[in-house]
């Protein structure tokens, strides 16, 4: 019997979960140790204690990634923590609005200080060097060891490993060494590594955006700011959906929009928590063909010459024959492919409606809203473009807002905007310092992308350019921080692969997927038990967390790991682990800049004396700054004032229509490229797919085209849920219990396969099949079916399927374009599970020792 399965029969309510995760944390008396899985009874009295007994609120780190990046404030008895709360550091306004948490952020302690955290380094029962048993990765029973036998395995492997195949067969794919404490930093000192590459929370929006407007971001940064978004008469949300993926404050500055007049128009194939708040319009559309959509538009704006001729004439480039770049075929001009001119297709809105299931006339008819209404906003999401080769899809919406010269006015715009910058474009008003810590740079160049490492791993090739397919040889995957096995596209082979290779450790606060398919794990510390760190959020603040709590149990932090790893490995800890921790939160305060009031520049934020920096125990000078230390580090957060028509407002591209030669575009034309060689180039050198230099619709991989016709009939689309963020928090009952992991069907597919609310239903891809409750809903388009992203898997290998409705299962291990990944372009069929499901939050934690 597995140790999970030890802890069946003990279950915690949630009111003694806190209690004993209370008391655990401060190393209090302890009644009971259960036999075989250490989960532990707890001395009521002493949780009574630290009810009644007065603490301390300190800020602490909301550190997922959300979106959200709200303030979080925890209250403190003796290292204990025993609620939060959120800002109220002062009223609430709109035009100065406080940075509310949401439940995720609210449910920290429960994961924090959770039963299931990692406890101890531990090793699969059937371990050796060499893999052992390696059939039994995810399967295993765990042995608790200490760390310096934790260590001497990574180490003695990481030799082993390198020695006999050389460095490129160590894999990480978390990727990036950058300035960061992590365990990358390790193997670049010790020879080098193989990494991962690829767009994933960006879809195809990344090239395409630096490529045809000559910004050197993703995009998701441009557009308006939050009070600019107030003088929009339109907002297009498309695939957006921020009141339920970008927790905080999006949602309420787009309230301030409508307030101010504008009209909300949501496309998405689902009814979402967005459109129920803002929403004046749904249009519901088939997932993977926006494209059609947006060219069917633009058709209808040609042929009623409703475009803004002298805005595409002045600051365009590719539109029609007479505006070409020089040595471009000019019958490759976007006018007349959207005429049909050569190929015989003109992209009419009875050939889109076809394609996308919106009605003709209702294309026609947003189109004319759209191209008369000054200023309008169209804002994606990153799920429109998360779509095998959807490159098509960014260039054609930009393209759209061109015509109808609805780009570079206040209030109007094209971009990606979303995550932390959702409803408040433009540059950081605060931003934190350097922390000093120099880049190790890798020394290999092997790097393997998203929709590719799985099958390097099994196959050993990659592709490393158009024509260039490397050998490689993996046997050793490290894994930390991202949960990539869980998070990437293709977890199928990514089990197969973590069961191929020879070795695979995974440094964690839990039994993660990544964690319970290693051979070795690592028990780390989160951020509360760090020593304090910076967080940027929207453009207008800045956190300054702090230590909540000590270490729990022998969790360590990544840097202790890898600088003892580096002692054993003999590389250079002085490269690896260069200054002190509390040197480096000591340069982030010190280097924090915010913007001046007239907009003109920086100034630094911090004021700083000579006790401070004693205090903060690093070495520096005293400086002046705007706020002192002390008011910093009490309210853990600095929040830019702001007012209507201040100096701070922002709007993408205006100095370029005030100024296109003395402000030219960093494109080669100097102007928007719709008709972008270089883009055409930079996907092609690449070496997946090819695209053409102007805007057209390619069917996506496994997109609507291809569902029906191969056995596949309906497509699933994976949306960001409430429950977790993408997959952090999966773990807590609290929001496991809050929000079901549910597959949404609409209530004619539902009736037509006999499914009904709750029922379980097997949802199978090519890649891969997952069960999960159905939740029967006339909010989703019929042959469209919703799955939230980031469950943790819970294979069932008997049946195989995932218990969990893990997306990754089901999701294409897929390379496209530019390398990103198409998580919204997956086939399906569905059909009911004759087997019954327990609800998830019923399910025993994972809960060693």
């Amino acid at each position: 019997m597995s140790l999970i399965e030890k802890a069946k029969d003990y279950i915690v309510s949630r009111r003694s979960f806190l209690g004993a995760t209370a008391t655990l944390a401060v190393g209090a008396a302890v009644a009971v140790t259960l036999p075989g899985c250490g989960l532990q009874k707890v001395d009521s009295d002493r949780v009574a204690e630290l009810a009644n007994k007065e603490g301390e609120w300190i800020t602490a780190a909301c550190w997922h990634n959300c979106g959200g990046r709200c303030l979080n404030k925890a209250y403190v008895v003796e290292g204990v923590v025993t609620r939060q709360k959120t800002d109220d550091t002062h009223p609430d306004s709109p035009d100065y609005p406080q940075q509310r948490g949401c439940a995720r952020g609210r449910s920290h302690r429960k994961m924090v200080m959770g039963a299931d955290r990692l406890k101890y380094p531990m090793k699969r029962k059937n371990w050796e060097p060499g893999g052992g048993k390696k059939e039994l990765r995810g399967k295993d029973e765990w042995v608790r060891i200490s760390w310096d036998e934790a260590l001497d395995i990574v180490a003695s492997e990481i030799k082993r490993i390198k020695g006999k195949y050389g460095s490129s067969s160590i894999f990480a794919p978390v990727g990036g060494s950058g300035g960061g404490l992590e365990p990358l930093r390790v193997l670049n000192a010790y020879g080098g590594c193989t990494e991962r590459w690829g767009s994933v929370s960006w879809g195809a929006w990344p090239v395409v955006w630096q490529q045809v407007t000559g910004i050197a971001d993703t995009g998701a940064a441009s557009g308006n700011d939050r009070f600019r978004l107030r003088e929009s008469k339109l907002i297009i949300l498309w695939g957006a959906n921020p009141a339920q993926s970008s927790q905080g404050l999006p949602t309420f500055n787009y309230l301030q929009a409508k307030k101010a007049g504008a009209k909300f128009i949501v496309i998405d194939p689902l009814y979402s928590e967005s459109a129920r708040v803002l929403a004046d319009e749904w249009l519901p559309i088939r997932p993977a063909t926006d494209t059609t959509l947006i060219l069917a538009m633009a058709y209808h704006i040609l042929t009623n010459n409703l475009m803004d001729q002298k805005f595409l004439d002045n600051y365009c480039i590719g539109f029609d024959a007479d505006h070409m770049p020089e040595g471009a075929d000019p019958k490759n001009n976007f006018k007349d492919y959207l005429l049909g001119t050569y190929d015989g297709i003109p992209k009419t809105p009875e050939w889109a409606s076809k394609i996308c299931g919106i009605s003709a006339e209702t294309i026609r008819k947003f189109a004319q809203e759209y191209a008369t209404t000054k200023p309008a906003a169209i804002i994606s999401g990153g799920a429109p473009a998360r779509i095998n080769n959807g490159e098509h899809l960014p260039h054609a919406m930009i393209t759209l807002g061109l015509m109808a010269g609805n780009i570079g006015i206040p209030g109007a715009g094209v971009s990606p905007n979303m995550h932390n910058s959702s409803t408040n474009a433009g540059p950081a008003l605060v931003k934190p310092g350097n922390n000093g810590i120099p880049a190790v740079k890798n020394p290999l160049k092997s790097s393997i992308n998203s929709g590719e490492m799985w099958d390097a791993v099994l196959k050993g090739k990659y592709t490393e350019s158009k024509g260039n397919i490397k050998d490689i040889n993996i046997q050793m995957i490290w894994n930390w921080f991202g949960h990539t096995l869980n998070q990437r596209a293709g977890a199928t082979l990514g089990i197969e692969a973590h069961r191929k290779v020879e070795f695979a450790v995974a440094q964690n606060l839990f039994l993660t997927t990544d964690a319970r398919y290693s051979d070795v794990v690592l028990p780390v510390i989160s951020q509360w038990e760090s020593l304090g760190g910076l967080l940027t959020g929207n453009r207008e603040i800045l956190i300054h967390y702090r230590q909540i709590m000590k270490p729990m149990f022998e969790a360590k932090s990544d840097i202790w790991i890898a600088t003892e790893l580096a002692k054993r490995l003999g590389a250079d800890t002085k490269i690896v682990n260069p200054i002190s921790e509390e040197q480096a939160l000591y340069n982030q305060i010190a280097g924090a800049m915010v913007m001046k009031a007239d907009g003109s520049g920086y100034e630094k934020l911090v004021t700083l004396t000579a006790e401070d920096i004693k205090e903060l125990g690093a070495n520096g000078k005293p400086q002046t700054g705007r706020i002192t230390y002390k008011e910093f580090k009490e309210k853990g957060i600095y929040q830019v004032p702001r007012s209507l028509g201040d100096k701070l407002e922002f709007t993408s591209f205006v100095d370029f229509l005030a100024d296109p030669v003395g402000k030219k575009l960093a494109t080669p034309s100097g102007k928007f490229e719709i008709y972008c060689d270089p883009l055409a180039k930079a996907i092609e050198k690449v070496g997946f797919t090819t695209k053409s230099p102007i805007p057209k619709y390619e069917p996506s991989r496994e997109g609507f085209e291809d569902g029906a016709k191969n056995g596949y009939p309906f497509q699933v689309i994976t949306i960001h849920y409430f429950r977790r963020s993408h997959s952090t928090l999966d773990n807590v009952p609290w929001l496991r219990e809050a929000f079901p992991q549910e597959v949404r069907i609409s209530t004619s597919d539902a009736e037509k396969l006999g499914i009904k609310n709750n029922d379980i239903v097997k949802v199978t891809s090519r890649h891969g099949s997952v069960i999960r409750p159905a939740m029967v809903t006339e909010r989703i388009i019929p042959g469209v079916v919703a799955l939230g992203e980031g469950a943790w898997v819970e294979m069932d290998e008997q049946a195989g399927v995932d218990k969990a409705g893990c997306t990754g299962i089901l999701d294409g291990h897929i390379p496209t374009g530019q390398g990103h990944t198409g998580f919204n372009s997956c086939n399906v069929k569905l059909e009911k599970y004759d087997k019954p499901l327990d609800p998830d939050v019923k399910w025993p934690q994972r809960i060693i020792f």
